[in-house]
């Protein structure tokens, strides 16, 4: 017990751990909608976009959680938005004109910092320091977690029957575009969120990998985002453990306890598992 608990008597510890399981709360359902969508990397695209935002707040205002918050969430926005329109105006598809947006925003926010940082303040930037958190940080975590679960509360059914049918928002007018700019702000929301603990390359990890994990144990969205939040809870705990025994960097170690979990649901998930499936076969084949 005292090697699982005794590290979280350090305030940075328990710091971290309260992060995760805000993360859990406010993320991890944003990731599984992102997965019943299809749109599992609109996460990532997204997760790269705030990286010019947060460089330029940075430039001016150093490492100040609400400005970099600002900048980022600014950031995030102007490119889903301008994606979505180059989409509508020309032939381009959303993916691909997102990708381009992505791209561009990740190469002018490195630059940025590089140029007037350091490498190391590029490396905090990007990896994060979730032992390293303030009190207004977490405090911004929590309540981005709290105004999610409340704006989840409000577009569950139209999120969810859109998962049925792809169409449905498109068809349903300015009503459906509403609710759409409401998820992408959801989504760049929680990145930015994310960003304050992992950095901009991790924050959409933690996001997307239990709810990809979580597609192989529960059918219905309720039990997929129930299993997702359990899920990053315990990436959360476990990683920070194993980085504390073994001296390796909070961060991606967590990510990689998450990504762990999904290794194991895609070989033992009940739902669609290699396991399922190769007894599933042999089933029939008798």
């Amino acid at each position: 017990m005292d090697w699982l608990l005794g590290p979280f008597a350090d305030p940075a510890m328990a710091r971290a751990l309260a992060a995760c399981v805000a993360l859990a709360f406010g993320g991890a359902p944003i990731g599984v909608f992102l997965v019943l969508r299809r749109t599992s990397l609109i996460g990532d695209a997204l997760s790269h976009a705030i990286l010019p935002g947060v460089a330029i707040a940075f430039v001016f205002a150093g490492f100040s959680i609400l400005w970099m918050t600002v900048g980022g969430l600014l950031a995030g926005m102007a490119v889903a938005i301008l994606s979505a329109a180059a989409s509508r105006v020309t032939a381009l598809r959303e993916d691909a004109s997102l990708a381009a947006f992505f791209i561009i925003s990740l190469a002018l926010g490195t630059l940025l910092v590089a140029t007037f940082g350091t490498d190391e303040e590029l490396l905090h930037i990007l990896f994060g320091q979730v032992l390293a958190m303030k009190n207004e940080a977490l405090l911004t975590v929590a309540g981005v977690a709290t105004l999610t679960m409340a704006a989840l509360a409000l577009l569950y059914r139209p999120l969810v029957l859109e998962c049925f049918d792809p169409g449905f928002l498109r068809g349903a007018g300015a009503t459906g575009a509403l609710v759409h700019f409401a998820f992408l702000s959801l989504v760049v929301l929680n990145l930015v969120s994310g960003f304050q603990a992992l950095g901009t390359l991790m924050a959409v990890g933690l996001m997307m990998l239990p709810a990809i994990a979580a597609r192989f144990w529960a059918d219905s969205a309720g039990g997929q985002i129930a299993v997702a939040v359990g899920l990053t809870i315990a990436a959360g705990f476990l990683g920070l453990i194993v980085s504390h025994h073994a001296g390796t960097p909070p961060e991606t170690t967590i990510v990689l306890t998450a990504g762990a979990f999904y290794l194991g649901s895609l070989i033992a998930g009940p739902r669609g598992g290699i396991a399922s499936r190769i007894v599933q076969l042999r089933h029939l084949e008798a």
